[in-house]
C-alpha cells in the first residue's frame, strides 16, 4: 500500500522530512562524486588513449578491472559496514577511493592503468549497495521507491554535468607540464576525499542514535521500521552459501545485470561513440549530456508513480524493455540526432528501473541477509554489466568497427531481464498465495 504525503499523520510527514532533508542531499552528492570518479575514464580515454597507446579492446580491458575487484570486494565492504557502522565505513570508502582517483594520473602504460582500474574497484565497492542498505535503515517501505529513484539520480546527473567538466578539464592540457586527462583524475579526485571526512559529521548510525529528530520522531521511526522487519520476506534469514543458491537472490542479480550493463558500456564508450560522428572533444562532452538530462528527470517521476500505485513488478520490467529497445535501435540509426534519441531511450530505461528495482529487492530480503543481499545482486550486475559487457563492446567494436553492433548482445540481456522478473515476481505471489491457504 502506498501512503499518500497529504493523508499521512502529521508526526510521520515531521519525521520523514526531516530524515530525507538530513541523508539524501548529503548521500546524493557523494554518490555523484562516485560515479563521476568511475566514469571520467570515458572522457580520458578521449586524449589518453592515444598517449598510452591502447586499442579499444585494451581500453575495454581496462575499463571491465574496475568491476571484478568490485565484484570481489563489494559483499565483504557490505558485511564490514553492517559491524563498525555507515558512518565510519562511507568515509573510509571514500577517502580511500578519492585518492585512488587522484592517483590514476600517474599511470603510463596499459598495464600501470589495468593495475589502478582494479584498485579503483576494490577502493569504491561496496559504496552503493552500503548506501541503499543505509536507506533502509532509515526509511520505510512506503517511501524507498521515490527515495531511492532520487538518491541514484545521482548516475545520470553525474554524466550530465560531468560530460561538459570533464572535458573543459582536457582543456588544461600542458598546463603545469601535466596533460589534460591527468588534470581531470587529480580535480575530480580531490571532492570526494573532502566529502569522505564530511561523513564522519553528517552521518548517524541508525535512527535510534538520532540526537536530531525528537523523542516522538525517533520513537515513531523506529517503531514503524521494526514492525516492517518483522514481516516475512521470500528471502529469509539464510547463510550466504544459502544466499547464493536462492532463486529470488539469483533472478534479482540477472534482473539488475540488465540495466547495469545498459548504463556501464554507455558511461565507458558513448564519448567515443558520439566522437565518431565528426564531433569535437567539447561538443562531444555537452551532446553526451542530454541523454543523461532526460533520464535525471524521467526517473524521478517514475519512482514515485511506482509509489503512488504501491506497485514494483511492472515498474521494473518496462524500463528493460525500453532500454532493449533503445539499444536496438543504435543499429538503425544514420546520425548524430537519431543516435542521441536512441541512447536517451535506453539510458530512461536503464535509470527509471532503478527506484522500483531496489525497493522491490530491500522488499524481500529479511533483515539478517539485507546487507549481504543488496550487496550480492550489485556485485553479480556490475560484473556481468560492467565485467563482461564493456569488454564485449570493444572486442566486437575490434572486429567490426561498429559500436551499435556491440550493443546488442546488451539489448538481449535488458529483454530477458524484463521477462525474469515478470516471472519470479508471479511465482512469489503464487506461492504466497499458496502459503496463505489453511492446510
Amino acid at each position: 500500500m502506498s501512503v499518500s504525503e497529504h493523508t499521512a499523520h502529521p508526526l510521520e510527514q515531521a519525521t520523514m522530512r526531516r530524515v530525507i532533508l538530513r541523508l539524501v542531499p548529503f548521500l546524493m552528492i557523494c554518490y555523484f562524486c562516485a560515479l563521476l570518479d568511475r566514469v571520467n575514464v570515458g572522457f580520458a580515454a578521449l586524449q589518453m588513449n592515444h598517449d598510452l597507446g591502447l586499442t579499444p579492446a585494451m581500453f575495454g580491458f581496462a575499463a571491465s578491472l574496475f568491476f571484478v575487484s568490485y565484484f570481489l570486494v563489494e559483499v565483504p565492504s557490505n558485511l564490514a559496514l553492517q559491524r563498525v557502522g555507515a558512518r565510519r565505513w562511507i568515509a573510509r570508502i571514500m577517502i580511500t577511493w578519492g585518492f585512488v582517483t587522484m592517483g590514476m594520473a600517474l599511470v603510463t602504460g596499459p598495464y600501470s592503468l589495468y593495475a589502478m582500474r582494479f584498485v579503483l574497484g576494490a577502493a569504491e565497492a561496496g559504496f552503493f549497495p552500503g548506501a541503499i542498505l543505509y536507506l533502509t535503515y532509515w526509511l520505510p517501505s512506503a517511501y524507498r521507491a521515490r527515495i531511492m529513484a532520487t538518491f541514484t539520480v545521482s548516475i545520470p546527473l553525474a554524466t550530465f554535468f560531468g560530460s561538459p567538466l570533464s572535458v573543459m578539464l582536457l582543456e588544461l592540457d600542458g598546463a603545469l607540464g601535466l596533460k589534460g586527462w591527468q588534470w581531470l583524475f587529480v580535480l575530480e579526485g580531490v571532492p570526494t576525499v573532502l566529502l569522505g571526512i564530511a561523513c564522519l559529521f553528517v552521518l548517524t548510525d541508525r535512527p535510534r542514535d538520532a540526537r536530531w529528530l525528537g523523542d516522538a520522531e525517533r520513537a515513531w521511526l523506529v517503531g514503524r521500521l521494526d514492525e516492517e522487519a518483522a514481516r516475512k520476506k521470500p528471502i529469509g534469514h539464510i547463510s550466504l552459501w544459502q544466499l547464493a543458491r536462492n532463486k529470488y537472490f539469483l533472478t534479482m542479480a540477472l534482473v539488475c545485470s540488465g540495466a547495469s550493463a545498459t548504463g556501464s558500456v554507455l558511461s565507458v564508450w558513448q564519448p567515443q561513440m558520439i566522437k565518431a560522428f565528426g564531433l569535437t572533444n567539447l561538443q562531444t562532452g555537452f551532446v553526451n549530456a542530454i541523454p543523461y538530462g532526460i533520464a535525471t528527470i524521467l526517473m524521478v517521476l517514475w519512482g514515485r508513480h511506482s509509489d503512488r500505485q504501491g506497485e514494483r513488478r511492472w515498474h521494473t520490467a518496462i524500463p528493460l524493455l525500453l532500454a532493449a529497445g533503445g539499444l536496438s535501435y543504435l543499429n538503425l540509426t544514420g546520425g548524430v540526432v537519431t543516435a542521441v534519441m536512441a541512447v536517451s531511450f535506453a539510458l530512461v530505461g536503464a535509470y527509471a528501473f532503478k527506484g522500483p528495482f531496489w525497493a522491490l529487492s530491500a522488499g524481500w530480503l529479511s533483515p539478517g541477509t539485507l546487507a549481504a543481499g543488496l550487496a550480492g545482486i550489485n556485485a553479480i550486475s556490475n560484473l556481468i554489466g560492467g565485467g563482461l559487457m564493456v569488454n564485449v563492446v570493444g572486442l566486437v567494436r575490434d572486429a567490426t568497427g561498429s559500436f551499435p553492433l556491440g550493443m546488442l548482445p546488451v539489448a538481449a540481456l535488458d529483454a530477458a531481464a524484463a521477462i525474469s522478473v515478470l516471472v519470479i515476481s508471479r511465482t512469489y505471489a503464487r506461492e504466497a498465495r499458496a502459503a496463505a491457504v489453511p492446510a
